[in-house]
């Protein structure tokens, strides 16, 4: 709107600018034909009643003194020159003479004599004005050339140029109005509009597909606005359709997955259990004096096998049913060495900035994540020759920082991008639960796990910890 009103007003004013010039033109040389047409009826006039033979030697003694006389009832000042171009007679001052052509240009004379005209037009500018100058042949009573008549015309355009200026300045006046008005409904306006659709943006910023979204609502919004309001409701519905089937596909296909490893993991330890079973069943001999060894070598089996299926059993409940935090104010320092205590390994050392390190977790679940890591590297080191285990603990402005570093076999790259998924593990042993589990711990903090690793050098896990929970 600003636009159109800024580019209609200098538009307009060109318009009007050249408009302007245009009638003045138009009206100088209307002016100037009919000076012309009166000046010439005039020494018409003056040739008619003259005594003197009309030819061109005798024009300078008809109008000695009726120039004048014209010129006075003309109000205009006029030159005659004869068909040489030679000046004969002037009705200017005699003072004024001097500045007078006594001899016409060559260009007009070969335009009268060539061109077939009877008249010539000459424009000038001088000193920034414009003036004209026409040329026309004066006929005796036969129409029979006897000298050039020579009127010049000053364009005075003093007027014209105030009723332009004045003009300007009230058009300026109306559209400095116009403008101040198309600001403040432009202002309006944009808002009018940019509230809805802020309203929608802020919408479409909030909209997840792990929450409840809710519905846009406007009251009497423009016809493109409604359509676009109708759409993103109708987005709205359909999302929440596909988080639930999505929701509920992932819980399906987690149980599966569960379901399978738990079947995986209770088979590997059934199988020996059966075979030991069955040969038991085959070589039972009450009779045999060895009879009490080889029953306790049966039992001691069967412990070990039972003993690995409850070690199984409560990996998988850890990890499915992570207990709730108990949050307390605990020294991060002191926990992270008494987890430290129940390994015996000497290779194991620790290593802490500082002597207190306060921060707001839950003690429990903080070993959890530590034992873990560690038992991860204690695996990590058996073939290494000299073995070494740091765990260290430091304060970062605002987080805990928490490290646990080998120098064990490492971690291959085309593992790396696997080593947290819950069922994942390298070892023949393991259910590849551990590392999952630390994971949910510490972002359910707010905190992050990382690591680095070398094959044949070693790895490095990094936990960071927010020392007052968001």
């Amino acid at each position: 709107m600003i636009t159109l009103v800024v580019v209609a007003s200098v538009l307009i004013a060109g318009v009007t600018v050249y408009q302007y010039k245009e009638q003045g033109n138009d009206y100088h040389n209307e002016r100037l034909e009919r000076k012309e047409e009166q000046l010439i009826k005039s020494i018409n006039y003056t040739l008619k009643e003259t005594t003197y033979p009309i030819s061109t030697e005798n024009l300078h003694l008809i109008f000695s003194e009726e120039i004048y006389d014209i010129a006075n009832i003309q109000n205009v000042n006029f030159n005659i020159y004869d068909l040489e171009g030679n000046l004969i007679k002037s009705s200017r001052p005699s003072f004024e003479s001097n500045s007078i052509a006594t001899c016409l240009d060559a260009e007009i004379l070969n335009f009268l004599r060539e061109s077939g005209e009877t008249r010539f037009v000459e424009e000038k500018r001088a000193a920034g004005d414009s003036y004209q100058s026409t040329y026309t042949y004066i006929y005796d009573l036969k129409f029979k050339p006897i000298g050039i008549l020579h009127l010049p015309y000053f364009e005075d355009n003093t007027f014209n140029n105030m009723e332009l200026r004045e003009f300007l300045f009230r058009l300026g006046l109306v559209y400095v109005l116009m403008l101040i008005v198309a600001i403040i409904l432009a202002y309006f306006i944009s808002k009018y509009i940019t509230r809805s659709l802020q309203t929608i943006s802020d919408k479409i910023n909030r909209t997840n597909l792990t929450h409840q979204n809710e519905k846009i609502h406007l009251e009497s919004p423009g016809e493109e606005i409604g359509k676009l309001v109708d759409s993103y409701n109708r987005m709205i519905d359909e999302l929440e359709e596909s988080a639930v089937k999505l929701a509920r596909s992932e819980r399906e296909q987690a149980w599966r997955e569960m379901a399978k490893q738990v079947a995986h993991e209770i088979k590997n330890p059934l199988t020996p259990l059966r075979l030991s079973v069955q040969s038991f069943e085959r070589k039972f001999d009450p009779e045999d004096p060895d009879i009490h060894k080889k029953v306790k070598e049966f039992s001691k089996t069967l412990i070990q096998q039972i003993d690995t299926m409850s070690n199984i059993a409560t990996a998988f409940s850890s990890f499915a049913d992570m207990p709730a935090q108990q949050n307390e104010t605990l020294n991060v320092v002191k926990v992270v060495r008494l987890a430290l205590e129940i390994f015996n390994e000497d290779y194991i050392h620790f290593i802490a900035d500082e002597e207190e390190i306060v921060a707001k977790l839950d003690r429990t679940q903080l070993i959890r994540v530590i034992t873990n890591l560690v038992k991860n590297a204690i695996q990590a080191v058996p073939d290494v020759e000299s073995p070494r285990i740091l765990v260290t603990v430091a304060s970062a402005d605002d987080q805990v920082k928490i490290s646990i570093a080998d120098n064990g076999m490492g971690i291959s790259d085309e593992n790396k991008s696997r080593i947290f998924e819950p069922k994942f593990t390298t070892k023949s042993s393991g259910t590849g639960l551990g590392l999952g589990m630390v994971k949910n711990i510490v972002e359910n903090y707010g905190g992050t796990i990382n690591f680095t690793s070398q094959v044949g050098k070693g790895t490095v896990f990094c936990i960071q910890f927010p020392k007052e929970l968001k």
